[in-house]
């Protein structure tokens, strides 16, 4: 089943053009890895999939994105959109609070008061990203006071406990260190059962052992796209076969 679609989508910021004619179809339940060379588009793209350009100045985009087959872009509901396209960003960034704080922030937002609620809400979030068993006791600390890759997973688990459909991952493990990208990428593994995911990597091993489907960024364009398998051991264009085997990029 096809989760988002893009149609011919093309943006500018002022008068550079950092999107091309972009065509894609995202499948649900699957982990599609965005790669290519810095400055290509691919973290453009995934913020335009929950609207976060919404906020940069001089931003102008056009096309389709379709969310279920509905265009995001065509009236939907901002906030509604970002309870069900979730997001992680490169460097974990907690709120300076509580880790039960955090975790229950976003429901906090969309009305759940009741704490018991509330409770089964943050155990879960936190036991879906796979960090319940390390913070159980701690979820009156401050979340400041856990390592990064703790940091990460509890984002994750901030991003889980509004019960999103789809999980944006901006290059999550590339401030961490190897164990903690490990538990990420096991972690990722795990959620795609119940979760689209949209992720940007620059580590191409990364993109093989997590990812189902690839799409290949070069200024601003897909220039390939499909079975991760099949990017990496028999690509079709040039252009790509050059930056996986790391001669360009």
């Amino acid at each position: 089943m096809i989760k988002l679609a893009l149609e011919n989508v093309n943006l500018w910021y002022h008068d550079f053009q950092a999107l091309k004619s972009v065509d894609m179809e995202i499948s649900a339940n699957e982990t599609t890895a965005f790669i290519g060379p810095s400055g290509c588009g691919k973290s453009t793209l995934i913020k335009s999939l929950n609207r976060m350009n919404d906020l940069i100045e001089g931003c102008k985009i056009t096309g389709g994105v379709m969310l279920d087959g509905e265009d995001i872009y065509g009236g939907m509901d901002v906030n509604m959109l970002r309870k069900r396209v979730g997001m992680v960003f490169q460097k974990p960034n907690p709120f300076p609070m509580s880790v039960y704080d955090n975790v229950a922030f976003g429901p906090r937002t969309h009305g759940v008061k009741a704490k018991g609620r509330l409770d089964e809400i943050v155990e879960k979030s936190l036991r879906d990203a796979a960090i319940w068993d390390e913070c159980r006791d701690r979820l009156k600390k401050s979340a400041l006071s856990l390592s990064g890759g703790q940091q990460q997973r509890l984002c994750i688990a901030r991003a889980l406990s509004v019960g999103p459909e789809v999980l944006l991952m901006d290059e999550p493990t590339s401030a961490l260190d190897p164990i903690s990208t490990g538990k990420i990428e096991d972690l990722i593994n795990e959620l795609k059962i119940n979760y689209t995911i949209v992720i940007v990597t620059h580590n191409m091993q990364q993109a093989t052992r997590i990812s189902d489907k690839t799409a290949f960024f070069l200024l601003g364009e897909v220039i390939e796209q499909g079975a991760t398998e099949l990017i990496f051991t028999k690509p079709r264009d040039k252009r790509t076969e050059n930056y996986i085997t790391r001669r360009v990029g």
